[in-house]
């Protein structure tokens, strides 16, 4: 029987060491950029109240303990957003965090169970911002892993080069032949049949139970992402107010929201919001993705009172969170995330 050897045998350290170094250069370059821009870092306890109320996110559960021997349902946090919001409800207006969080049932060539986040938050400033800050972090990576070029297997993508800016509309009608908005009305509703439909047409199987919200997904999944961000990076914007998470919907049409992701060959790096600071819509939105959770998994995360009542103070900003490691990977042609982490969770 022939044992693996672990990511601390001397050889493979070597092999993974040009990597790390690059990591610790680009965390550094980033860091100064944002305190040359008057950022603030903040750090932002891991144990919450809930991971998150995405019904497809899954957190780690434990129990805190107190004086009184009484155990406390907690969670480690699946993105540091929602203290952050709260930090913002405090009075501060730019800051950013290299946090690291938690997410179950991910083990991929480009996920890990335990990873680095950077997230950062404007006040006061158009979502727009975020895909310039986006844009700089691109060549800050490359330039300090000494590439020419972002590389994941066989693609490549210019990170001097402006980025590609795309409506998920227009993605989903470029990629796939489909018409998104037709599906969609701006008081909410989605005509899940008529997305069936035209998925299907495109080859996209679907199931009787999907929602519409599956088919959008699995669309995305197929035949749009892996046509995003080659030779530029890919700034897929406008995402459906029904895949909105805790972005607000679009002043110019509230079918949209303003959400985008960031693409480099193929791969996302980054999901930024408009942020939506009703905490009546919120909670429904929390409501609903509770209760896509509980028909999928059998399961529910409690939402995150003080959050709400956070919103109520918290003034009008953006943020984002960038997947720090897959964009050490992408700058240093690294094909697995565990080549860029320092020390793996073990499987």
């Amino acid at each position: 029987m022939t044992i693996a050897k672990s990511w601390w045998d001397r050889g493979i350290h070597a092999d993974r060491r040009p990597f790390l170094e690059a990591r610790g250069r680009i965390k550094t370059a980033i860091r100064s950029h944002f305190l040359g821009s008057d950022f603030t870092e903040v750090e932002c306890p891991a144990l919450q109240v809930s991971p998150g109320n995405e019904a497809h996110l899954h957190g780690f559960a434990t129990d805190l303990i107190g004086p009184d021997g009484v155990p406390q349902r907690r969670y480690l946090h699946t993105s540091p957003e929602f203290t952050m919001k709260k930090v913002i409800a405090a009075g501060e207006t730019r800051i950013f965090e290299f946090a690291r969080v938690f997410r179950n049932r991910e083990r991929t060539a480009l996920h890990h169970p335990e990873f680095t986040m950077l997230e950062w938050y404007r006040v006061g400033e158009p979502y727009e911002a975020l895909m310039q800050d986006c844009t700089a972090f691109l060549m800050i990576a490359a330039e300090c892993a000494g590439s020419r070029s972002l590389r994941f297997r066989d693609r490549r993508c210019d990170p001097g080069a402006e980025p590609e800016r795309l409506t998920v509309a227009g993605a989903f009608d470029r990629h796939a032949g489909i018409d998104l908005l037709a599906t969609l009305d701006a008081a909410g509703g989605a005509d899940v049949a008529a997305l069936k439909v035209q998925a299907e047409a495109a080859g996209v199987r679907t199931a009787a139970d999907d929602t519409w919200s599956d088919v959008f997904s699995r669309v995305l999944a197929e035949k749009v992402e892996p046509r995003l961000g080659d030779g530029c990076a890919t700034i897929l914007c406008e995402y459906p107010t029904h895949e909105a998470a805790l972005a607000r919907a679009c002043r110019h049409d509230a079918r949209v929201a303003e959400r985008f992701e960031l693409y480099a060959c193929g791969v996302e790096l980054a999901n930024a919001f408009g942020e939506l600071t009703d905490p009546v819509e919120q909670r429904a939105r929390f409501e609903a993705e509770m209760d896509e959770k509980a028909r999928v998994y059998g399961e529910r995360y409690p939402i995150d009172e003080d959050f709400l009542a956070a919103l109520v103070a918290m003034p009008e900003a953006c943020g984002a969170a960038l997947g720090f490691d897959r964009l050490v990977m992408l700058a240093t042609g690294a094909s697995r995330i565990e080549q860029v982490i320092w020390a793996p969770v073990a499987e």
